[in-house]
């Protein structure tokens, strides 16, 4: 089991850049797939980016492909998000999320993990 904490959202201009950070307490985080999941007022909760246990192979929605990176270090158990030239359209709240069975695409067991959040807000 694991608990996740998000830090690192807050009010940027566009075309800023913000770096999300997931840190995970608990045991065995090397063996968690890690999701960010964004949610914005009115909206549906949309995947934003992804990756493997070991950090080998990540993907992202189409929204924010060459703009956001997502990163881990497995000896921190931290996940990352890096988010450069932010657009409005990025505001929402972001969650971490982490699972143990499935592949990067879907969970197939019951372990799955969220953390409270973090506020990102772009706007000038």
């Amino acid at each position: 089991q694991v608990q996740l904490r998000e830090s690192g959202g807050g009010l940027v201009q566009p075309g800023g850049s913000l770096r999300l950070s997931c840190v995970a307490s608990g045991s065995r985080f090397w063996t968690y797939f890690v999701k960010w999941y964004r949610q914005a007022p009115g909206k549906e909760r949309e995947l934003v980016a992804a990756i493997t246990t070991t950090g080998g192979d990540t993907i992202y929605a189409d929204s924010v492909k060459g703009r956001f990176t997502i990163s881990r270090d497995n000896a921190k158990n931290t996940v990352y998000l890096q988010m450069n030239s932010l657009k409005p359209e990025d505001t929402a709240a972001y969650y971490c999320n982490a699972y143990r069975e499935g592949t990067i695409w879907s969970r197939t067991g019951t372990s799955d993990y969220w953390g409270q959040g973090t506020q990102v807000t772009v706007s000038s």
